[in-house]
């Protein structure tokens, strides 16, 4: 593969950091290595509410080399807003995103900008070999499975932190939550173009993976945010008054059937009051549905993102 040589491309590499300061270093090393080939580039840290010293390291590191930056969170927010953050500062045409713990190769930048200045938008990194326990990797290939099927983005590792972006990609999309998963199948959404590299994966030296836990399991959730609320998010009204339309045709069809047999076969309004009940409550939901589709439609303007989150920005500039 033909690697990038253009001098003047600008370049950000965007990378969330909890805890990892026996990474740094040497993740600092490779970055400057890799990134040497480039006149114009920056590394954003995001400090996502470290506690081992990771903070003292980055801020020295910031304040004596003009191409490192710190952003430095008051607490620990997660993986999602790091990202947010740091694309929203970015200035690079091309923005990578990494993890800190040495797990994803610096080595492979110049690959990622290759593949985007061939014409896409988006370039997915792919742990084709993964150094992970099958506690994760099963799990793992469970989600990207179900995720490429749902989404219709043909990509096999949608979790993947080595992605490669274009300016327009990240600052067109809104990241929270868990969404920093699917930010592959947000970016279909807004039809861009998307493929992926096979990119090298290492064993984890130091530590232990700071953002695991539960992720697989809250995942799905997340999917189906993204699958049905996205669609609707300006449009509430389309959501909400479906179900609206079905509650009332229900209960109209209800009613029918009570005033079918009072009328038709002359029966009291008291032998089929459960009925009578059961139809007006579908009704009333039916109207209650239509009515929070309506207030949904005055408060499209998201809130997400709006808490500042950031206690300080250094660099040496």
């Amino acid at each position: 593969m033909e690697i990038i040589t253009n001098l003047k491309m600008n370049v950000s590499v965007v990378i969330p950091v909890l805890n990892e300061k026996e990474s740094l270093p040497e993740l600092v090393r490779e970055l400057e290595h890799s990134l040497s080939t480039y006149s114009a580039w920056e590394v954003l840290f995001i400090d996502d509410g470290s506690s081992d010293g990771s903070t003292e390291w980055m801020s020295d590191l910031c304040t004596k080399n003009s191409n490192f930056k710190l952003l430095q969170f008051y607490r620990n927010y997660g993986k999602a807003a790091a990202l947010s953050e740091g694309f929203k500062v970015a200035t690079g045409e091309y923005i990578i995103t990494m993890d800190a713990d040495l797990q994803d190769d610096p080595a492979e930048i110049p690959n990622l900008i290759s593949k985007l200045s061939d014409g896409w938008d988006l370039v997915s990194g792919w742990k084709k070999t993964r150094h992970d326990p099958l506690n994760k990797t099963l799990p793992s290939k469970v989600f990207n499975f179900v995720t490429r099927l749902m989404t219709g983005v043909k990509i096999h590792d949608f979790n993947c932190g080595l992605k490669g972006y274009k300016q327009a990609v990240v600052k067109s999309i809104e990241v929270y939550g868990g969404r920093h998963r699917y930010i592959p199948a947000l970016a279909g959404q807004q039809k861009f173009k998307i493929t992926e590299i096979v990119v090298n994966h290492r064993a984890r030296q130091f530590g232990e993976t700071k953002y695991g836990g539960s992720r697989m399991f809250h995942g799905f959730f997340d999917l189906i945010t993204i699958l049905f609320l996205n669609r609707y998010t300006q449009q509430p009204l389309h959501l909400f008054g479906m179900f609206g339309i079905g509650f009332l045709n229900v209960g109209f069809i209800v009613e029918c059937f009570v005033l079918y047999f009072k009328y038709a076969l002359g029966e009291h309004f008291s032998k089929h009051m459960a009925l009578l009940m059961f139809g007006i409550m579908l009704i009333v939901i039916g109207i209650q549905f239509f009515s929070i589709g309506l207030l949904g439609e005055l408060m499209t303007r998201s809130t997400q993102g709006q808490e500042n989150r950031i206690r300080r920005f250094i660099s040496k500039d």
